[in-house]
């Protein structure tokens, strides 16, 4: 319920074939990500040179920029009444929707230390299967939250906005410090 309401601002705009499209691409995103983490994760890091913590604190300054707008009321709609067109928002299905707000570098560690942790295929497939149902949980939030915000009020979507991007910015720095944070001590213990 508290990921729904960070997803009716990013849903605004689109039409209910367009948010359906949106949700099944946030749930095929998400589920290939944490696929990734679970198989690959780990070596693709290292190839890469990209530390989890530096993934998470990226995600904490991408979700900064999204939701810092929405906190201010800058993603309030105009009044059906009046003569301005809504404008359609950008296709937000891999920023923000997917990464940082869905996937980012925590869930992609998460991924990684439980393919850890498992070890063998058997472990990893039921990883797989845990990751199928993420995928789908996902994106059946993304599409309720365009049934929500289709049956809301301009005025509880203006209040809706603002909380969720009250919420969004609370989540975005506790990335940003937690990635920052295991920057130093990762750098420390070196």
């Amino acid at each position: 319920m508290a990921a729904l309401s960070s997803y009716l601002p990013y849903v605004r705009g689109y039409t209910h074939a367009e948010q359906l499209r949106l949700a099944l691409g946030l749930a095929l995103n998400a589920l290939v990500f944490v696929l990734i983490a679970i198989w690959v994760g780990e070596p693709l890091l290292e190839l890469l040179g990209i530390s989890t913590a530096a993934l998470t604190a990226t995600g904490g300054i991408a979700l900064i920029l999204a939701s810092v707008p929405l906190m201010r009321g800058g993603g309030e709609k105009k009044p059906d009444d009046s003569n301005e067109e809504v404008v359609k928002p950008k296709n937000p299905l891999f920023t923000p929707l997917t990464f940082p707000l869905t996937v980012g570098g925590t869930t992609f560690a998460f991924g990684v230390a439980a393919s850890a942790d498992v070890g063998d295929v058997p472990g990893r497939l039921w990883l797989s299967v845990a990751a199928l149902a993420y995928g789908i949980v996902t994106g059946v939030t993304l599409y309720l939250s365009g049934h929500v915000e289709r049956r809301i009020s301009l005025e509880t979507s203006a209040i809706l906005d603002r909380v969720a991007g009250i919420l969004l910015t609370a989540i975005a720095v506790i990335l940003l410090a937690n990635g920052f944070t295991d920057l130093v001590t990762a750098r420390l213990n070196s």
